[in-house]
């Protein structure tokens, strides 16, 4: 049981880990010291659903329905350039951001953002409910074990990026810090970007 649970979690932390749009985001909200509650319980809640959905065996679905996939794709990338803009305008104006930050962003904006950044990723519906509800699936009756050792992962992953960025946040709040931050945001944004539009 807890050989099966210990594979969820590395299978969950193997695929979640990697740098990515939402990962970016939540680190940037939690420098920024911005809804960072929100964005983490965001994107558990919805990795959670993911990893059951997978897990139930959604997963031969999204593989049977192509065009839902191809969709995602190009609204993907659109949404990923232009978040990459918004990236790159920062960038310019650190000290502009760093300053509005106190004010910040609306929690219904953030929350729209975040859930654009998740639900809008195809790479997540492979990953999460094929892949990951795939390697579930191969441990029978285990499955469910194995499923909340990846929901674990997820779990401390996210609150680990997000409250971590957060008690980073005085030390990396100079301006040039955030140019350089939002730089690096902004050129990973486009090249996911690139990366859904060449498939």
């Amino acid at each position: 049981m807890w050989s099966t649970a210990l594979a969820g979690f590395g299978a969950g932390l193997s695929l979640i880990v990697a740098i990515g749009a939402q990962n970016a985001f939540v680190l940037r909200q939690g420098i920024r010291r911005e809804h960072v509650g929100l964005v983490v319980a965001i994107c558990t809640i919805s990795d959670l659903a993911l990893i059951a959905a997978g897990t139930l065996g959604i997963g031969a679905l999204v593989t049977h329905v192509p065009w839902l996939l191809e969709a995602l794709r190009w609204l993907g990338a659109a949404y990923l350039v232009w978040f990459a803009i918004g990236s790159f305008r920062s960038a310019v104006r650190p000290g502009e951001l760093h300053e509005s930050a106190a004010d910040g962003r609306t929690a219904r904006a953030v929350a729209l953002t975040t859930l654009g950044l998740t639900w809008l990723n195809p790479h997540v519906y492979l990953d999460t409910v094929v892949l990951l509800g795939n390697l579930a699936n191969q441990h029978g009756e285990g499955r469910w074990v194995f499923a909340s050792g990846a929901m674990v992962a997820s779990v401390a992953w996210f609150s680990a990026i997000g409250f971590g960025g957060r008690a980073l946040s005085r030390p990396l709040g100079r301006p040039m810090t955030w140019r350089v931050l939002d730089s690096i945001i902004g050129l990973v944004m486009i090249a996911l970007a690139i990366s859904l539009v060449l498939g």
